[in-house]
């Protein structure tokens, strides 16, 4: 394990360079993984264990579409594709991939299965942290650790198969085997992690209750509507609006923050761009910090966490959800995105060849 210094604050983190895949490997060789979930991270984590050589089993309920979409990616019912029970069963390691509604409601039949020595595995710390909440409170002779990778499970899979890594946080709540940090490393690596560091179970599940409903998701959403409204507004086309907007943050800028940071960005921007951002940055952190206070201390009190609990766990759940997402597609803003999508020179060649 290294340690970073950043300003004074040291952490522990680990590479792939000290904890190469084949010290991974060898660490369980005798470990029989077991997927459960196949919706947003079980695909990408399952399938880059398998193509590293981990022997993975994947856990799915059937029939159901993620079960198809199992088979579509090569998982053989009977041979690496079971019900969540058999798979649980089978497995010394349990990933635990369900979303946070489906982790209460399937835990009564999972923990039968965490026999003495298991390692239960998850990438959320949601069910651990708020367990008066979720019930979820796992056998004290079991490992039970977390690598949480920083990232969609899309991109876990795009980013693998393109030879690069994600960075993810590892945790361990509990080690009752002594085995745990090496297997929480191991998996991390075995996953597609591009480096780890250190986190608790409560503070992952805090930063990214956070991120999702700030900069990550939220409130660059709530933040690209205002402004797309503003210039519309103001007489600017779809196009003009949605280009100043999303496409070249996205396209542009966004790639350069990526390689250097963004003082770096800003060094590569007319000097106009320059001096305006560095006048209006403060404004805007002057205004929403305090809504970030706001949404920290909702999560801390597990006010968020309850509203997600009571919403996902409606039975029209996923129609509700469609429909607000529907809203969001058909919007001026992302119906202008989609045609603007269309016109960039990478999805014109086939009309350039015609």
């Amino acid at each position: 394990m290294a340690q970073l210094n950043f300003g004074g604050t040291v952490e522990n983190v680990v590479t792939r360079d000290e904890f190469p895949l084949d010290r991974a490997l060898d660490i369980m060789k005798d470990e029989t993984i077991a997927v459960i979930g196949y919706g947003v991270q079980g695909p990408g984590q399952s399938l880059n264990l398998r193509d590293n050589g981990f022997n993975v089993i994947v856990g799915q309920r059937s029939p159901s579409p993620s079960w198809d979409k199992a088979i579509n990616d090569g998982w053989e019912p009977g041979v690496n594709l079971f019900s969540i029970e058999e798979a649980a069963e089978r497995a010394s390691v349990v990933f635990y991939l369900l979303s946070d509604a489906a982790q209460i409601a399937v835990w009564p039949t999972l923990k039968q299965h965490l026999t003495p020595g298991k390692a239960l595995y998850f990438s959320h710390g949601f069910g651990i942290t708020y367990k008066d909440r979720t019930g979820i409170i796992p056998p004290d002779d079991i490992d039970v650790i977390l690598v949480a990778p920083k990232g969609s499970g899309t991109s876990l899979r795009r980013m693998f198969l393109a030879g690069r890594g994600l960075n993810s946080s590892y945790a361990i709540h509990q080690d009752a085997t002594g085995k745990a940090f090496e297997r929480a490393v191991a998996l991390g690596i075995g996953v597609g992690a591009g480096y780890l560091f250190e986190t608790t179970f409560k503070k992952e599940v805090y930063s990214d209750l956070t991120g999702e409903r700030g900069t990550l998701m939220g409130a660059i959403a709530g933040i690209f509507e205002a402004q797309y409204e503003v210039l519309r507004e103001r007489g600017h086309s779809p196009s003009e609006a949605f280009n100043e907007t999303v496409e070249e943050l996205t396209q542009s800028l966004m790639p350069l923050v990526a390689e250097n940071g963004m003082d770096w960005m800003y060094a590569n921007c007319s000097t106009t761009a320059q001096r305006g951002a560095l006048d209006w940055k403060g404004r805007f952190k002057d205004v929403t910090k305090p809504l970030f206070d706001e949404l920290y201390d909702n999560v801390a009190s597990g006010n968020e966490a309850q509203i997600s609990i009571d919403t996902n766990s409606q039975a029209d759940y996923r129609e509700k959800l469609g429909e607000e997402l529907r809203e969001i597609r058909e919007s001026e803003m992302w119906q202008a995105g989609r045609v603007v999508r269309g016109l960039r020179p990478e999805n014109q060649k086939e009309m350039t060849k015609a």
